[in-house]
C-alpha cells in the first residue's frame, strides 16, 4: 500500500505513485477530484489537499496505470480504499497529481535576478516571510542549492509585510528547508526579528 508523490518539489506535491507487487505504478486523472487528492496528502501526512491537478503535471509517469475513475468519499485511510474501475483506459499523459497543503516552496524577490532578494515561502496557501532570529549561514546555504543557484555571499535584512512568518532551524545542510525544524506563525522565535534575505553566488538560469 505504500504512495509516493514524484516530479514535484517536496514531498508533498507530485505525481501519484503507488506500489503493488513490487512495482511502481500511477493514478488516471479520469474523475480525479479534491476529495481523492485529500486521502493521498492525509495518507502522507502532508495536510490538505490545496490543489488536484491532472494532465500529467508533474510529468508522465512509468509502469502500470493502477487506478482509474477513483472516487474517495475523502475520509478513507488510504488510497486502495476508494472505488476505483477494475480496467482502465488511460496514458500517461492522464497521470493525476496533487499538492498539498504542507508542501512549500521558495522565491527571493527584489534582487536583481531570482538568485538575491527577500526570501519568501508559499505555504498552507499563501506567500509569508522568513524571520532572521535564526537565519545563519547554514539555513541560507540550503536555500541557495534549492533554488540552484550556488552558495550563499551575504544574508540581508528587511522588513516583514507578508502575512504569515515562518522560521527555519536547519543544524546541518538538509537537502531542502522543509527538512529543518520549522515553526509557522508563532511570535516566540520570529519577536523582533526582521525578514531573512540573501544573496547567492549564483545567477538564475
Amino acid at each position: 500500500r505504500a504512495l509516493r508523490l514524484a516530479g514535484g518539489r517536496s514531498h508533498c506535491e507530485g505525481r501519484v505513485e503507488l506500489e503493488q507487487e513490487g512495482t511502481w505504478g500511477t493514478v488516471c486523472d479520469d474523475g480525479w477530484d479534491m476529495p481523492d487528492a485529500d486521502v493521498v496528502c492525509r495518507q502522507l501526512r502532508c495536510g490538505r489537499a490545496v490543489r488536484a491537478p491532472g494532465n500529467a503535471t508533474f510529468g508522465r509517469g512509468h509502469g502500470p496505470i493502477l487506478r482509474d475513475e477513483v472516487g474517495c468519499q475523502g475520509h478513507e485511510r488510504d488510497l486502495w480504499e476508494c472505488l476505483a474501475a477494475p480496467e482502465h483506459d488511460c496514458s500517461h499523459k492522464e497521470d493525476a497529481g496533487v499538492v498539498c497543503s504542507e508542501h512549500q516552496e521558495w522565491r527571493l524577490s527584489g534582487g536583481r535576478d531570482g538568485c538575491s532578494g527577500r526570501v519568501e515561502v508559499f505555504f498552507r496557501g499563501t506567500w509569508s516571510t522568513v524571520c532572521n532570529s535564526t537565519w545563519y549561514d547554514t539555513e541560507a546555504t540550503v536555500l541557495c542549492r534549492t533554488l540552484g543557484c550556488g552558495d550563499v555571499l551575504h544574508r540581508l535584512a528587511f522588513p516583514h509585510t507578508l502575512p504569515g512568518k515562518i522560521t527555519y532551524m536547519c543544524g546541518i545542510l538538509q537537502p531542502s528547508l522543509a527538512q529543518c525544524q520549522w515553526i509557522f506563525n508563532k511570535s516566540a522565535p520570529c519577536y523582533q526579528s526582521w525578514a531573512a534575505g540573501v544573496i547567492c553566488n549564483g545567477t538564475a538560469s
